[in-house]
């Protein structure tokens, strides 16, 4: 398996494809646990700081845009510069910093929310700079034993650490009579485990053959080849997903404003999402080997139901609603990512996903404003609003599964 170490095509020292996706799954097990840990409590901490709802939505619905259109440089520049594990460290250091300061900012006074708002942006930010380069190291393994397997089993290490973090995060916090703090400087450790793990699993990539030119010819020109217009097709529909899934920031402000879970409860539900998107991504991507991308239709169908049952007032709808949204977000990083890999071509795929990303990232801030004005001024508005953008996006998936299936 060919892969790229110090801006060289080099042949992979490891035994298998699978070595390298549970690598990389276990790295990013290491880091939800940390950014996943913090993120199930960003409406709670937010509120307490002082945001209102539409704060709330702004600066979550900020964090995941950034976390997307930012891609959109990082994406090319890893494919110019074929430094994918130098961008993967970088990324992966940013979030290990920022996630565990956010434990001093209810010490800080006025000045908490401004800082909070900061390093949950500062965090997103190492997101957008590591996730094209892991990626398309990612995609060249899980290509080799099929992408929506290996996707789906990546997604679904990653999410025992999504996992893990939120009920970490829940029982420190429990254990501090509901003092938020103490659950955010906790998760300094497994932040720092990310790192290192990864600099072990990049020691492994031994270079047993290397070439002194980054990329085979055809392969320079696959890179020189503009981009599919179904791939830009696909980025669009998926954006509309993305802006009609509200983000648990404000579920999470939602369920602690409404009285259904206490603030301790609110990672617990949080960590019960992200074991339903480890269910969601590894039946998906499964189905995704063997029906194509006609089975991402489910996707907006299941975006569309999760505000009507999160937004509720009882905590049985509301917690079908997050175990649903939990599984689109599973659905959103594993299977969606397969499809990119299938239209893009190799050389080009950092690029694609930064490309798909930033057209997510549009959609994110998009649907996280509207979402968190709608949300003050009618639940209703805000059902009809998220089902109509939905069922363009479902229209659109299944034209493109035809399209693509001819």
């Amino acid at each position: 398996m060919i892969i790229f170490v110090s801006g060289k095509a080099v042949q992979s020292g490891f035994a298998s494809p699978w070595r390298l996706v549970v690598g990389f799954g276990v790295v990013s097990l290491a880091a939800d646990m940390a950014y996943e840990g913090a993120r199930s409590v960003y409406g709670p901490l937010l509120g307490s700081l002082g945001a209102s709802a539409l704060v709330v939505g702004l600066v979550t619905g900020a964090g995941e845009a950034a976390a997307l259109l930012l891609r959109l440089v990082s994406g090319p520049l890893a494919d110019r510069t074929r430094r994918y594990w130098r961008l993967t460290f970088l990324g992966y250091a940013l979030t290990a910093v920022c996630v565990p300061l956010l434990a001093v900012t209810p010490a800080l006074g006025g000045a908490g929310l401004a800082v909070a708002a900061v390093l949950i942006l500062s965090e997103r930010l190492g997101k957008a700079v590591r996730s094209p380069a892991k990626s398309a190291l990612l995609a060249d393994a899980a290509s080799r034993v099929g992408l929506g397997r290996g996707m789906g089993v990546h997604k679904a290490l990653d999410q025992v650490g999504a996992f893990a973090g939120p009920l970490l995060v829940a029982a420190v916090v429990a254990a501090a009579a509901g003092r938020l703090w103490p659950g955010l400087a906790v998760l300094a450790v497994p932040g720092a485990a990310s790192v290192l793990i990864l600099a072990l699993l990049r020691s492994r990539a031994r270079r047993t053959v290397a070439t002194s030119a980054p990329v085979s010819t055809s392969d320079g020109q696959e890179a020189a080849a503009p981009l599919p217009a179904a791939f830009m097709r696909f980025a669009v529909a998926s954006a509309l997903c993305t802006a009609g899934l509200v983000t648990f920031g404000m579920i999470g402000y939602h369920l602690v404003e409404a009285d259904v879970v206490s603030t301790a409860g609110v990672p617990l539900l949080y960590a019960a999402a992200m074991a339903a998107a480890a269910v969601a991504a590894l039946a998906t991507g499964a189905a995704y080997d063997r029906l194509g991308p006609r089975m991402l239709a489910v996707l907006p169908v299941m975006v569309a139901i999760v505000p009507a049952l999160a937004f509720g007032t009882g905590l049985g709808l509301a917690a079908g609603g997050v175990l649903l949204w939990g599984a689109a977000v599973g659905v959103q990083d594993s299977t969606v990512k397969a499809f990119v890999a299938d239209l893009v071509p190799r050389p080009r795929r950092a690029t694609a996903y930064g490309i798909f990303a930033a057209v997510q990232g549009g959609g994110a801030l998009a649907g996280g404003v509207a979402v968190g004005a709608l949300y003050q001024q009618s639940r209703t508005a805000l059902l009809l609003v998220v089902a109509a953008t939905q069922l363009v996006a479902l229209l659109m998936l299944l034209g493109l599964a035809r399209n693509t299936s001819a």
